[in-house]
């Protein structure tokens, strides 16, 4: 089983303490012309209310996939995990015969990568919350380069084709990192324009230009690649920095974005 590692820093470990936090940032407004999104993974208390709106807007579904940045190096290089995953709401299954249907050119079963792991976990809560069945399959991704993020995106469409799973992706990212407030959404204004254009060769030529410190900026190329496939059509639901509710001399910027078909 996988177990919550930052249950109690990123989010409330009481459950309690959890469903109202919830309650505070989401309003459910299930569209089910959502087929990706982009949501934050910052402790609650500075992104939950982006993530919330995000989360808000996502269908019921069979199974969410979601795609995470690997912040602590440990694993391999671009891992799904197959364990149960466990959080203060309750357990939450893999999708086995989803990963089973994956044809393993670059994503591998593996655990490590997920033990400490906090960009997927915290998307999780969301779902328990907003949605009664489903099951996820968490990807996390140590490479983020163009290529890894196409295969892993054709990956994934090649698995929902297989079952035949209504899905929805889920990109784990945050914007700049440790930037004064104004030049941090200066920064991210530039790669929110890129990542609403569907071009991800332009994407990718936005994040270099810049050296930008997006710290999931594959995994949101994976969910544009997949929306790409899809025709929808990228919208940004909201934005936020850290600085709305702490010093803004360093800040973490947070984008909300939806994929709609």
């Amino acid at each position: 089983m996988r177990h919550p590692a930052v249950a109690g820093s990123f989010y409330p470990s009481n459950r309690q303490s959890l469903i109202a936090m919830l309650r505070e940032y989401t309003t459910p407004m299930k569209d089910d012309t959502v087929v990706a999104c982009i949501s934050p993974h910052a402790g609650y208390v500075y992104s939950g209310r982006t993530a919330g709106k995000v989360h808000s807007l996502l269908p019921d579904v069979e199974t969410f996939v979601i795609v995470g940045p690997n912040h602590t190096g440990y694993g391999l290089p671009v891992a799904v995990s197959t364990d149960i995953w466990l959080t203060p709401l309750s357990e939450v299954e893999v999708d086995q015969k989803f990963v089973e249907a994956m044809p393993r050119m670059i994503v591998e079963v593996d655990e490590t990568a997920h033990r400490y792991e906090h960009s997927l976990e915290v998307q999780v809560p969301f779902l328990q919350y907003l949605h009664e069945e489903f099951r996820i399959v968490p990807i996390c991704l140590g490479l983020q380069d163009e290529e890894t993020a196409r295969e892993v995106a054709e990956e994934i469409i090649e698995a929902e084709e297989m079952t035949g799973r209504r899905i929805v992706v889920v990109a784990s990212s945050d914007m700049h990192h440790y930037l004064p407030d104004e030049e941090c959404r200066r920064l991210d204004e530039k790669v929110i324009d890129s990542i609403l254009s569907m071009d991800v060769k332009k994407y990718y030529e936005t994040i270099y230009r810049l050296q930008s410190s997006v710290c999931g900026y594959g995994c949101i190329a994976v969910a544009m690649n997949y929306a790409w496939e899809k025709g929808a059509r990228a919208e940004l639901v909201d934005y936020s920095t850290s600085g709305d509710v702490a010093d803004r001399s360093a800040v973490v910027g947070y984008a909300g974005i939806v994929f709609r078909v």
